[in-house]
């Protein structure tokens, strides 16, 4: 998604560590990059949260802003792990509108409140998709379920990203229509929702001096 496909991590100037490629400014760290890219990954709750401990702790992430962690879908030992051993800011949601993946949706973030990980709202995803020739607009996989699910669950709305040829084309391509089309109508939606967990991560942490960056953001230490 970011014309990453054949990049590797380098050997840090940190012993023991590595340096992740990058793309856009945003540093990436995947088993993906370790792995023949037609290997599958066939491994239990431990052996993958083993995995991912290690992608986080010997990686060279430098100085970042904020650390993502794509994380799959349901609640099973590496959602609940992370949750448990690796200091969480907040959680976000991605649901896409149907019933069935709303189920998913609403027991992640009921996994979340249960370890007391602040979870910042829900995105819906493939919200409709607009004809690029007349503007018509189909809801193909229903409409409006997460935003529903969010004023249930009492967490915000952060926004909706449509169904499109040119999202997928760019991940496609390694070129994130962020980038490609910074002026789009899909670029001002993602900026929307990243400008409302800024805003969510900004009253969850208030302003952040050299003192308090220790113990809200303290070194992370598995056992």
């Amino acid at each position: 998604m970011l014309g990453l496909r054949d990049a590797k991590p380098k050997p840090s100037d940190i012993d023991g560590k590595m340096t992740p490629p990058s793309a856009f400014g945003i540093r990436i760290m995947s088993i993906g990059f370790m792995i023949d890219e037609e290997q599958p990954v066939i491994w239990r709750g431990p052996m993958a949260m083993g995995a991912l401990e290690q992608l986080l702790r010997d990686t060279d992430w430098g100085v970042l802003d904020v650390m993502v962690v794509d994380m799959p879908p349901g609640t099973g030992d590496i959602q609940l792990s992370m949750a448990q051993r690796v200091p969480v800011t907040g959680a976000v949601i991605v649901s896409t509108p149907q019933d069935i993946a709303l189920l998913d949706a609403r027991k992640g973030l009921n996994m979340f409140r249960k370890v007391n990980v602040p979870v910042f709202g829900l995105i819906e995803n493939m919200s409709y998709y607009k004809c690029p020739e007349c503007g018509h607009i189909d809801h193909v996989f229903d409409h409006g379920g997460a935003h529903k699910a969010a004023d249930e669950l009492n967490v915000p709305f952060l926004g909706e990203i449509p169904l499109d040829l040119k999202i997928r084309l760019g991940a496609d391509e390694g070129k994130p229509i962020v980038h490609s089309d910074p002026d789009g109508e899909h670029t001002k939606a993602y900026g929307a929702i990243a400008d409302k967990i800024a805003a969510a991560i900004d009253e969850q942490v208030g302003p952040v001096s050299e003192p308090k960056k220790k113990s809200l953001f303290p070194k992370i230490s598995f056992k």
